[in-house]
């Protein structure tokens, strides 16, 4: 399979440096998104275009998406869903041309989440606003898609966070700290309590936001956290044996493929066919049910896994 993905994709070895890791990668973004997002980042490297710069057009062309789909108009919303999809070009370029060019920051880490949450807020509002107008049902009680789109809201935001948080631990034990976002909740705290409101506002508020994230996923991943702290107990030096790093990517690979259902391309086959089918609050049923479903089944997988592993540390097996 990765010989075909390698003829399928770029054969520089700067193509295969710009991903994060076979690992982690979807095969719609192997096939589509990443080699497109590769041509947008060298030519970004070229003109000196940042990767934040790129973030923050990306957000400009999913809130163009999003207006878009607010119109009952089947063309419109082709022209919307090109605009989303270039977005999300972007959104690959920008994380591929940090990597190549070694231009990594939190701040890039926190706009390139707020990006995706930008276009799925003006989104929703399109959804509703439109329904309200074309559906008898809801242009009578308006406040049912409203209600259903704030809960579709949280849902999404939950998903989109725990399938990144996944990701990032999975990458953490198959290239360890320096190829992985993973943070900590309390060093990201003893970062903040070092920073002033008064002369560090803006660094402090986007680390609040950042921290306050971080805290919600350590929330929801009890055993992942005894697994972390077992890990720091054992190995202070960081320097885990690549027997249990292995080991733990073998048990978490096969739910990379779930992370991957709950981050963008699926999502958006659904949206789009909804608002092929004309009615595009069937979007939100796709995300209350089938990634709500998705999303427990992961953690339920995922806490099970650290709990084994977590007893396989304090029984001496590594």
């Amino acid at each position: 399979m990765e010989q075909q993905i390698n003829n399928a994709q770029p054969s520089t070895s700067s193509y295969r440096d710009s991903l994060k890791s076979m690992d982690t990668e979807e095969h719609i973004d192997l096939a589509f998104y990443r080699p497109i997002g590769y041509m947008w980042a060298c030519l970004a490297k070229k003109l000196g275009v940042t990767p934040n710069a790129i973030t923050i057009a990306s957000i400009f062309l999913g809130i163009g998406a999003g207006v878009m789909f607010y119109f009952n108009d089947l063309w419109l919303n082709v022209i919307g869903m090109l605009l989303l999809i270039w977005a999300n070009s972007f959104d690959s370029a920008d994380g591929q041309l940090a990597r190549m060019t070694k231009q990594y920051s939190r701040i890039g880490r926190i706009l390139d989440g707020l990006s995706g949450d930008f276009w799925f807020a003006t989104i929703y509002v399109a959804i509703c606003l439109r329904t309200n107008v074309t559906s008898e049902f809801f242009s009578q009680h308006h406040w049912v898609i409203w209600v259903t789109a704030v809960v579709t809201g949280i849902c999404h935001a939950k998903q989109a966070a725990m399938a990144d948080y996944y990701r990032q631990f999975h990458l953490y034990f198959l290239k360890g700290e320096d190829g992985s976002e993973l943070e900590s909740a309390a060093d990201l705290k003893s970062k903040l309590a070092e920073l002033s409101w008064k002369h560090n506002f803006w660094k402090k508020l986007t680390l609040t936001f950042y921290t306050n994230y971080t805290i919600n996923q350590e929330a929801w991943t009890p055993r992942m956290q005894a697994l972390r702290a077992e890990l720091k107990r054992r190995f202070p030096d960081g320097r885990i044996p690549q027997s249990f790093r292995d080991a733990f990517r073998a048990k978490s690979l096969p739910l990379m493929k779930y992370t991957n259902i709950l981050s963008f391309n699926w999502r958006t086959i659904a949206l789009f066919a909804s608002l092929f089918l004309q009615m595009p609050w069937l979007y939100f049923a796709f995300e209350l049910t089938v990634l709500n479903i998705l999303l427990a089944g992961m953690v339920i997988r995922h806490e099970n896994i650290c709990k084994t592993f977590t007893k396989e540390l304090e029984d001496g097996k590594y």
